[in-house]
């Protein structure tokens, strides 16, 4: 089974071409869900499954990979169903989320397909699992809903957004106040972190769900006569997000005359062996992985202090 993701290296390609591949799965009955197949490491059949006491409703136990500890969680119970139940022929999709490895128990395992981000539409606003779901698409004329797996996970492991006081102290930051930045993210997750984190330094925090939102808001500021570097200190912007990618959003700005001068934080869950690159490819300033608070206040003074 661990064939079906092959290397993950052998796809970097796609990412900065506003491509990505979601592997595709059942969870109960017949709706299809997905994640990224870059956030996936292997799939396998469950091993030994070891209870923890005191564990999360949503978190089996944790089982034993390649000399690795990992915590596997019922993604069915997590997303509002009914929870699976494991036996022998279980299958779990291990992850790399947010710099930790976590397994995800599931029903059946589909196939990988290859998309554009431009067939990826946001999720219907309704109540239910929905509120889980980062996008949906449309596969062979079924739909495909694809699971905002930062949300699950945060509401499991509730992520700290505190920084440091130590960090805080550096008198470069205190010039941080008042000054601007855009954030774009699909994740409410992310972008809730992200504005907590920065709130703390004093920045003004301007929002867009997508890249396409984000360049659009780019560049009615620049129709508008502002002059974008002036405006704002950075843009952080996460990789992957439906209508247009990160790195395509990168890649826009450099070619924007008005825009190519902004200071550009790539932001993403992704695992960072293939992102270093991907970032020096697209032209970004600087990369976070999520979610380090104290880490972004110090991107922060790295910008800042480009201004001295």
């Amino acid at each position: 089974m661990a064939s079906l993701i092959d290397s993950v290296d052998q796809r970097t390609q796609l990412v900065g071409e506003n491509r990505l591949e979601i592997l595709m799965f059942r969870l109960h009955g017949r709706q299809l869900f997905a994640i990224n197949v870059f956030k996936v490491q292997e799939v396998v059949r469950l091993p030994k499954l070891t209870l923890i006491p005191q564990r999360h409703p949503h978190m089996r136990g944790v089982i034993t990979l390649r000399g690795r500890t990992i915590p596997v969680i019922d993604l069915a119970q997590a997303v509002g169903m009914r929870p699976l139940v494991p036996d022998e022929n279980s299958t779990v999709i291990v992850t790399e989320y947010n710099r930790s490895i976590q397994a995800f128990l599931i029903g059946n395992v589909e196939r990988i397909v290859n998309l554009t981000w431009e067939t990826i539409q946001p999720p219907p606003r309704t109540a239910g699992r929905q509120h889980y779901l980062t996008a949906i698409t449309n596969v062979d004329d079924a739909i495909v809903e694809i699971i905002d797996v930062e949300k699950v996970l945060a509401e499991i492991i509730p992520m700290n957004t505190k920084i440091s006081a130590e960090t805080l102290s550096s008198p470069v930051l205190a010039k941080a106040r008042g000054r601007e930045v855009l954030i774009v993210d699909d994740s409410t997750v992310a972008i809730n972190q992200l504005t907590d984190a920065l709130g703390q330094l004093g920045l003004i925090v301007h929002k867009a769900t997508d890249g396409l939102k984000g360049l659009r808001q780019l560049q009615q500021w620049a129709d508008e006569g502002h002059v974008l570097t002036d405006k704002l200190l950075m843009v952080i912007t996460d990789a992957e997000m439906p209508e247009m990618d990160g790195y395509r959003l990168t890649t826009e700005i450099r070619k924007d005359p008005r825009l190519q001068a902004l200071y550009v934080v790539m932001h993403t869950s992704l695992s960072g062996s293939f992102n270093a690159a991907m970032v020096k490819k697209v032209g970004c300033d600087n990369f976070l992985s999520k979610f380090q608070p104290d880490r972004l206040a110090q991107v922060v003074e790295e910008r800042l202090l480009l201004d001295e």
